[in-house]
């Protein structure tokens, strides 16, 4: 009986997809031993948009966080990704910089270790992989999934069998972030992956965006999957990945061991549905299949940012025709797969598009680098007519050859003497008071208190301004609060 191991996304891409990246560490601790013994393969934590989030919002420190969770989850590896030449942001940075952050990340104790190229060009990232390995890492070697004419499975076998050659992976991992992949799509991909792998296990990653997510992984096993990625409902399904307790529920009963403590998972997603009550947090419901999504390839949370911008702009009822602009876009500048940073350079230049009333009249300094080959080589040409429009109306000022890179990390410890390396990380990546505002918030709170209804309705009443009085009465129960007369502005 072939053992079908779990890799668990609760901590990291669950609550990207459903709250925004917003679980604060204080909701992760009081679970985290019960993580670690449920028997997961590894567990995901970290990437960069929860460095980003951390920063700029939670104002949590997330190498504070790192470490905190390092302590409770002792057995259970734990995975922190990294997106090629842009580190946790958009701008490409310097190699060692990169590097810097592969080392501290490993240092304060994350053991697997990815790495990923949005545009399949592993110049990027072996590099980075083979560090990584250097220093005592598990490597996962990953390729993003892109569904398009250039996204065959030929390519994706070639690419595999180059990952293979030029980095020294522990393992493979087939990325679906935009949810694109179909159960019959698997049946011919992942058998043509496999067999350039040889050996070495791999991984299935995909969303339930167009519904599809739960089939696409059973079918992906079938296909020869080793390692599944899920999520513990209610922190799954929607947006984000298939939810773990059906999964499971469903591998046991096609004949696949799957050897974890459903016992614990119960209690992990018992504080979970606690945590989203008390929060007015969304949990996940299965999404109706959609194929239009197919077309546009647009991630969710990119469709209510396009909804709120049109918004403002009193054009609400052009974002059809922004979705289908984006379609168009992605196939004129090559088509580059739906993720971070290409997702938002496509949205952004069909909104462009189509406000203006003309198309590429207003191009983005990141277009015109990415069509000159700052991010890397494209896998199919830009169409002629389109790139002539971007190298006429795109700054000037970009040097038409993308310059060689040059060392950044002397000149970072040069310029923030006197801290450690991982403040010189944040300082590098976030301008302004980000970092001291961070700081000032004080230590992570590690504890979270559940509260109950009536106290948080009590609570919330008593902060409202110009009250004199609040009232609570059913049918066997009044309660009468009455401010002080001096309180009452």
């Amino acid at each position: 009986m072939k053992e079908i191991r779990i890799i668990d996304q609760t901590f990291r891409d669950a609550h990207q997809c459903l709250w925004a990246s917003r679980m604060r560490t204080g909701m992760m601790l009081p679970v985290a031993e019960q993580m670690d013994r449920i028997g997961f393969e590894s567990i995901d934590l970290a990437g960069g948009v929860h460095f980003d989030v951390g920063v700029r919002f939670l104002k949590e420190n997330p190498w504070e966080k790192i470490r905190l969770m390092c302590r409770k989850v002792k057995q259970t590896p734990m995975i922190c990704t990294i997106r090629s030449t842009g580190g946790i942001g958009f701008n490409v940075v310097p190699n060692d910089i990169q590097l810097l952050w592969i080392e501290r990340l490993i240092a304060n104790g994350m053991r697997i270790f990815r790495v990923f190229d949005p545009l399949l060009d592993l110049d990027n990232n072996i590099y980075q992989l083979n560090y990584a390995k250097e220093l005592g890492a598990y490597t996962t070697g990953v390729l993003a999934y892109g569904h398009s004419p250039v996204h065959t499975d030929e390519l994706y076998a070639a690419k595999a069998k180059e990952l293979v050659k030029r980095a020294k992976i522990d393992s493979f991992m087939l990325k679906d972030a935009p949810g694109l992949l179909t159960p019959d799509r698997v049946k011919t991909l992942i058998p043509a992956i496999k067999k350039a792998l040889g050996k070495i296990p791999l991984e299935l990653h995909t969303h339930c965006t167009t519904g599809l997510g739960p089939m696409t992984v059973l079918e992906g096993v079938k296909a020869g999957a080793d390692r599944v990625h899920t999520s513990i409902a209610p922190l799954a399904n929607g947006a984000a990945q298939p939810a773990m307790q059906t999964i499971v529920r469903n591998l046991r009963a096609m004949g696949y061991a799957v050897n974890v403590n459903d016992g614990l998972v119960d209690e992990v997603s018992e504080h979970f549905r606690k945590v989203a009550e008390q929060e007015g947090k969304p949990v996940g419901v299965p999404a109706e299949y959609d194929a239009f999504h197919y077309e546009h390839q647009v991630p969710g949370g990119m469709i209510s940012n396009f909804q709120a911008q049109l918004a403002q702009a009193g054009l609400s009822h052009k974002l059809p025709e922004v979705l289908h602009e984006c379609a168009r876009v992605r196939s004129e500048l090559g088509w580059p797969i739906m993720i971070t940073p290409f997702s938002q350079f496509v949205g952004t230049l069909a909104v462009l598009n189509v406000v203006n009333g003309e198309r590429y009249r207003v191009v983005p300094d990141e277009i015109k680098k990415y069509a000159l080959g700052y991010n890397g080589k494209l896998l199919a040409p830009i169409e002629p007519n389109v790139l002539d429009k971007i190298m006429t109306n795109g700054s000037q000022s970009i040097a038409p050859k993308p310059p060689a890179p040059e060392p950044g990390v002397p000149a970072l410890r040069k310029k923030y003497p006197n801290m450690s390396d991982e403040e010189r990380l944040l300082r590098h990546a976030y301008a302004g008071t980000q970092v001291e505002d961070m700081f000032a918030a004080g230590p992570i709170k590690t504890d979270y208190v559940y509260e109950t209804p009536l106290l948080r309705l009590i609570e919330d009443a008593m902060k409202r301004p110009k009250r004199a009085r609040v009232t609570i009465e059913t049918k066997d129960f009044r309660l009468d609060l009455r401010a002080a007369p001096d309180s009452i502005t």
